[in-house]
Order: C-alpha cells, then structure tokens, then sequence
C-alpha cells in the first residue's frame, strides 16, 4: 500500500514578508525599555503611537504615518503620566483619540489634533481612576462606541463607558473580580459578547463581561498561556505560552470546552514571548517573536490539524513589540494583505513588513480582500451595555467602495471563473450545426438550466437543510445561522460547476481527437 501526501491548496501558500525600505522607516525613535510584555506601539491610517523614555514619568509619540525617515530630537511628545507608559491602544472608530495606562494607576484618552505637533501635550481629554495598582492593559470594545476594557495589577478588569461629559471617571460601570492574579492578555469575539483571558495563574477564562460571569476556564496544567486570542466565528480560542519543559507553545481551544486543547504544538526553546495576531478575514495567523526577527504565518481550518503551516519570514534584528495596520490602511495596489509595524531598540528603528500575496495583475483582487470591518461603530454603548449584540458593519477595500451590512463575513473559496458560453459550447455538440437559429438558442438555455441545476443533484443544502422549507427567520441568530448555510452552499455549488467544467473539458479534448483522426 503506497503512502499519498495530502496537499493543500491555498490562495495565501506564498504569501511572504517584505520589510520597508530605509526611507520607508522611522529612524532615531527612542523605544522604551520596559519589561512589560506589551506590543509597546499602535498604528491606523493615520498615526503610528510608541512608547518612549521620557525622565519624571510615562510618555509616548504620536508620529504621521507618512512622517517616515529620521525623527527630530526636540519632537514633542504627550506626557501626562506620572509614571511608566504600559499600553497604548488607537480608538477603532476615531483615528485622532488614543487611550494609554500606566505605572500611575490611571487610563488617560487623548484627543490628537489633526496637524503636527508643535508642543507636548500634558492634559487628557478624560482621565479614568478606578484601579489601585499600575494598569497594564487597556482593550477597545470591537462594536460598541465609547467602551473601554481597562486591568490593572489589583487582579480587576474595569469596562468604562466614555459618554459622560465628566473629565475624571472614578467608578466604571461594571468591574470583573474573577481572577487570582495579574491578567496578561484580552481578546473579544467578532461582536464583542465575550471577553477572553490569559492569566499568570496559567488559567484561560471566557467571560461574559455583562454578567461578570466565567463561562468557561483551562486549568492549564501542560500550556501555561501568556497571550489568547479569539479565533474570528470559528468558534476556537488560540493561545501562546510555555510548556512544562519551558519550550514555547501554542494551543487552539474550543471555546465552549476548555478542558483539553484540541491541539498543543511546540514551537522552540526560545525565552522570549510570542504575540499572536488573527487575521479573521483571510483567516491568517502570524505568531510574532519577542527577541528575536521570526513572524511565522498559519491558515485556520475547522478541521484538523486547524493550524495549517505556510512559511515564515526571518530576520537578524530582534524585535521587542509590534504594531499593525488596519485593513483600511493598506495597499490593496500592491496585493498586501496585513502590515506590521516592527520595533527594534537596539538601532531605535521601526520597520513596516508588508505580507504580501504575489499576484501578476495590476487590478483589485477581490478574493484576497473579503468584506473587512469599518471604522463605524454598529452599536452605541448604552444598547451594548443593555445586552444587545450585533457584529461590525463591514465594508469593501475596494477603493469607492462603502459599508454594506453587518453581518460576519466568511472567506469564499475561489472566485468562479465563467469563461464565455459561445466558447464552451464550440465544438461541444456538432448537431448544434444542423439546427435553427432558435433551436440553438433554446438548446443552450436548456443546457445551461441542466447544469445549473442538475438532475442528480437536490435542490438543497449541504447540510440537509431545504431552502424552500425553511420559515422566514425570525431572530438575529437565526438569520446569522441561515446566511451561514447558505455560504456552504454556494462552496459546494462552486464545486460542482467547477467538476462539470472539467467534464466539458475533457468532452471538447475527445471529440478533437476524433476530428484530427477522421
């Protein structure tokens, strides 16, 4: 019995990493030297933000995104912390409002104005003060406008709704005092209805943050996490971290039973962290090394192994944190699927690496950039914080384009190739010849009925589920559960048309042979 390798194809196989040319860098940026295991750096269209040293307290730059090259030393900065700068994290529905925690125990927003900065900026536009130790992360809600996830070294996540006109917030509207020790990392699901967490007690926790609820948690006995993530709708939780042998690790969870990790891999024997990062349009996972200049990229899958390896770019430099683009910002000219923004402290440099699909033709490739989301908010926060759930408005990266729905989007499989009917049917029946003008134009609307729709074939979902059957939908959910099925349908429709094209090609080879023995 010969053994057969199983191959993938995959649109994403070659995707590789191309670093930014030297102009295209930003030069002479003093990079903090914390210890925190932050990505240190925030990026949209607009600005890049990174933490910096500043003497007296916590400080970080706010840099144009086409201000590349060497940075002034007199440039100003926004330094109104009293202590160290933690985590900086860009407002996804406002480019010019930034929230930053720090060592001082306080979360400040900032409103950057909308020019270059001539002097420091020293007063917030609001300033939170509900934790009692340093604040080490700070989280934006993913669909709700205004909210703000915020944990600090007192063992509390605090959510902030940024409504109100006060300039000091001292209480927050919920507080989660679940965990036993710090909170090293959070991730929301795509609408942002629960709250998932790596702790330094080595246990991972999916919340529900309204109910201040654990819904579910990993004992975390063989994967000591240090960073999770939601895997988009699939369903999955994917999480970095150390095994029992100190080698770097990474797991992917079902999220509704974290009892034993549907998969464990180990990565190397490095020290240093890894940063995952999920591209849930494209579903494509970059693992991003602290310490050293490897970002190694995978493609999800529902079935196993559910992390499939495509390749992985290296580099000299050591990297200590990490920024990223939004899709909103990137060159859908050049085919660039996702952009990091590289810090390296040892030469005070940042360098964008652009993961790139190479592709011949100069046009947009719709089937590389699905619907993505926008930069509008699809629910206010007092409809959020009184339960209501809906997943982000969603728009094209095709340059003219708008937000179209608000429903998830699923990467398709590849587009449909139709090639003309008139060349298809040349030389596919020979009687076709002998017959009238609307004969012919009647036989080909028939053929083209009978392979649209089959005979062999039922007119049904994949999943057994019948379109004409069905009763309208009456809920949210069983609307998102009937847009589902039909995107497998139309795959597996996809997949037929694509076998029959492949009979008609071998029918037109045969009946050539026959002509050129005749």
């Amino acid at each position: 019995m010969s053994w057969h390798p199983q191959y993938r194809t995959s649109k994403f196989r070659h995707v590789y990493g191309k670093a930014a040319s030297k102009d295209k860098c930003y030069d002479c940026v003093p990079i903090t030297h914390s210890v925190q295991d932050n990505h240190f750096c925030s990026v949209n269209p607009v600005f890049i933000a990174v933490v910096t040293e500043c003497a007296g307290g916590g400080a970080f730059f706010v840099i144009p995104i086409k201000q590349t090259g060497k940075l002034d030393p007199h440039y100003p900065k926004v330094c109104g912390h009293q202590g160290n700068v933690l985590d900086i994290k860009w407002n996804p529905f406002n480019d010019f409002i930034i929230a930053s925690c720090s060592e001082d125990t306080t979360i400040k927003i900032w409103d950057i104005p909308n020019q270059l900065l001539q002097t420091n900026i020293t007063i917030p536009k609001k300033e939170l003060t509900g934790h009692t130790r340093r604040v080490g992360l700070v989280e934006w809600h993913p669909t709700a406008e205004n909210i703000l996830f915020s944990s600090g070294y007192d063992y509390k996540i605090m959510i902030w709704n940024l409504e109100s006109s006060m300039t000091v917030l001292s209480s927050p509207v919920k507080i989660l005092d679940v965990h036993h020790d710090v909170v090293l990392s959070m991730s929301f699901n795509t609408d942002g209805s629960l709250l998932a967490t790596a702790c330094r007690d080595k246990k991972i926790r999916v919340i529900d943050p309204r109910a201040g609820k654990v819904l579910q948690e990993a004992n975390g006995k063989s994967h000591k996490a240090n960073k999770v993530l939601f895997l988009g709708n699939m369903k999955k939780l994917f999480s970095t971290g150390t095994s029992w042998w100190n080698n770097r690790q990474i797991a992917v969870w079902d999220q509704n039973d974290l009892s034993v990790p549907l998969m464990e891999e180990d990565l190397d024997g490095s020290s240093g962290l890894l940063f995952p990062v999920y591209d849930s349009d494209t579903r494509m996972l970059y693992v991003v090394g602290k310490g050293d200049g490897n970002i190694r990229f995978y493609e999800i899958s529902h079935e196993k192994p559910y992390l499939n390896y495509l390749t992985e770019y290296r580099s000299q430099l050591p990297q200590k944190g990490i920024g990223i683009m939004p899709k909103r910002g990137l060159d859908v000219a050049a085919c660039e699927i996702f952009r990091f923004y590289k810090l390296i402290p040892t030469k005070n440099l940042i360098e964008p690496i652009s993961m790139i699909v190479p592709r011949r033709s100069e046009k947009y490739q719709e089937d590389i950039y699905p619907l993505t989301a926008a930069a509008k908010p699809s629910l206010t926060a007092r409809e959020w914080l009184n339960g209501i759930n809906k997943g982000p408005l969603l728009v094209s990266l095709k340059p003219g384009s708008g937000e179209v729905s608000s429903f998830p989007q699923l990467l398709d499989a590849e587009p449909l190739k139709v090639n003309d009917l008139s060349q298809e049917e040349e030389g596919r029946m020979s009687q076709e010849d002998k017959q009238s003008p609307k004969e012919s134009r009647d036989s080909r609307k028939r053929l083209k009925w009978e392979e649209d729709v089959p005979e062999d074939e039922p007119m049904c979902f994949s999943n057994g589920f019948d379109i004409f059957e069905c009763s309208p939908p009456k809920t949210e959910n069983e609307l998102l559960q009937m847009y589902f099925r039909q995107q497998e349908e139309i795959r597996r429709l996809r997949a037929l048309i694509n076998r029959r094209d492949v009979q008609l090609k071998q029918l037109k080879l045969m009946l050539r042979n026959v002509e050129m023995d005749t």
